[in-house]
């Protein structure tokens, strides 16, 4: 019996019915090749051109679509729609490691990006952080030689522990970080089981023009849990995607993965009499200070239909912060504003926010025009402001939040002032010795002791030995004792 299921037939990118899938058009059946067989010369010059430029930072990774649902009134902190009570926004989330590139193993020793985009009323918003509260470095002048620090040895062209250590044993800021990244969350179970934080500090404006800083906490609600060193390398031999095929199979089978937001609010006249910067991205705020608050939840439950689409050529950008969102002073934060649009620009072209992960969910009247791929008109009277044919016009009453902050003082390159808890070791000390138990604290010391053991030169090993010391002196004694064999 013959099958009446229809199947569609090839076409060109034009819509133009092929004439075969497998046979190239020739001068009879062992002749030259024809150039006029348009359909081979396209199927070519596609693929020739199928990949983008991978991401410098963040390339490997994996994502979902979802919503995120208030569940507490914040109102009395900020304006911005999605945090309002009741209020359910679309949104999509992106996880990935930081240094490894498109093939690299899911299970390396690395912070995990965790990179959320909400389609809110008032346009996108992006919430682009980690899975750590901190970072490296604190000045972003420094972030660009941290990264290549962190990535492949010119000569050759391997990852190289003595780049790391070298860099971050004369960043003496990178301590906290390394603390956390050499400890149990280095290498998260799975993207499931890891938090998610907005790391830096932003403003929040309410109604009344009150101004608060915050920061941002993503509780995993399937529990914190990790990999051992031994049985990441083992997964990263079997299957180098292993987080991509759990985040998938997960949602895949209904089993949608959920995080609580908190978000810890300091008084806007805190900030400058506080004992330690809070603008600086290396430092928590002790949550003794600040607790946290609840917010929502955010539910992952939609797997992408294509995964170069909607995860490869999603772009985040921490500059698009919607009405009741503003920046902080923090140095890393500020250089992000301008660094990770310019990358997408570079990346995807400059109308990467009219593909389907990145555009708004909301009208746009935006007077950009022209550009490669530009598919969607400007829906604009004419193409500049302002002019006298109907706009748009900026409505400066509504949406004129004045997002900047009070300062003072001439343009300066200088270190940031420092405060009496600044000391770049007391909090990564004091992590190892009131958060972390017996047991996390000698797995701390295998993880470093191991990691040492790979080639570290040793000028620049003796200047680990003595981080560690700084951070905690037993812990700094036991690692050296460890590395010797101990």
């Amino acid at each position: 019996m013959t099958s009446t299921h229809h199947v569609p037939h090839t076409t060109n990118n034009a819509g133009i019915p092929v004439e075969s899938d497998e046979h190239s058009l020739t001068v009879g059946p062992d002749g030259p090749i024809l150039l006029q067989d348009h359909y081979l010369i396209e199927k070519m010059a596609q693929f020739n051109r199928e990949r983008v430029p991978e991401r410098v930072v963040h390339a490997k990774g994996s994502g979902a679509y979802g919503s995120f649902q208030v569940t507490n009134d914040v109102s009395q902190f900020t304006k911005a729609d999605l945090f309002q009570p009741g209020k359910t926004t679309e949104m999509l989330a992106r996880f990935s490691t930081v240094a490894g590139e498109q093939g690299s193993p899911d299970t390396w020793r690395d912070p995990r990006g965790f990179a959320l985009k909400f389609y809110t009323e008032y346009g996108n918003y992006d919430l682009v952080g980690n899975n750590t509260p901190i970072f490296f470095v604190r000045d972003t002048i420094k972030f660009q030689d941290f990264i290549r620090s962190q990535k492949r040895q010119p000569g050759s062209g391997l990852r190289d522990h003595d780049m790391q250590w070298d860099f971050w044993t004369l960043s003496p800021e990178s301590a906290h970080m390394v603390t956390w990244l050499m400890g149990d969350r280095g290498i998260p179970k799975t993207y499931r089981h890891m938090n998610g934080y907005g790391s830096h500090t932003y403003m929040w404006i309410n109604a009344g023009g009150e101004k608060f800083w915050i920061k941002y906490h993503f509780k995993t609600d399937q529990g914190i849990d990790f990999l051992t060193q031994e049985d990441a390398d083992r997964i990263a031999g079997e299957d180098a995607d292993f987080h991509r095929r759990d985040l998938y199979r997960a949602i895949d089978t209904g089993d949608a993965p959920s995080w609580t937001l908190y978000v810890q609010v300091m008084p806007f006249d805190d900030a400058p009499d506080y004992r330690f910067n809070p603008f600086d991205l290396t430092k928590v705020w002790p949550h003794g200070d600040y607790p946290l608050i609840e917010v929502g939840r955010m539910t992952l439950d939609k797997n992408p239909e294509d995964y170069f689409i909607h995860i490869e050529q999603a772009a985040f950008e921490p500059s698009n912060m919607v009405p009741g969102i503003g920046p902080s002073p923090d140095k890393m934060l500020l250089g992000r504003l301008f660094s990770y649009p310019d990358t997408h620009r570079y990346r995807i072209g400059p109308n990467y926010l009219q593909l389907p992960p990145n555009r708004p969910h909301v009208p746009v009247h935006s007077y950009a025009k022209d550009g490669p791929m530009r598919f969607d008109p400007a829906r604009v009277a004419r193409p500049y402001a302002p002019n006298s044919y109907g706009g748009p016009a900026a409505d400066t009453e509504r949406y004129g939040d004045p997002a900047g902050w009070r300062t003072a003082g001439e343009m300066v390159r200088e270190a940031t002032r420092p405060r009496r808890d600044d000391d770049d070791f007391v909090q990564p000390g004091t992590m190892v010795r009131q958060v972390l138990d017996d047991a996390a604290r000698d797995r701390l010391v295998n993880n470093i002791a191991g990691h040492l053991a790979e080639d570290v030169t040793k000028p620049v090993l003796e200047r680990a030995f003595q981080y560690w010391r700084n951070v905690d002196k037993n812990l700094g004694d036991r690692i050296v004792k460890k590395f010797n064999g101990g």
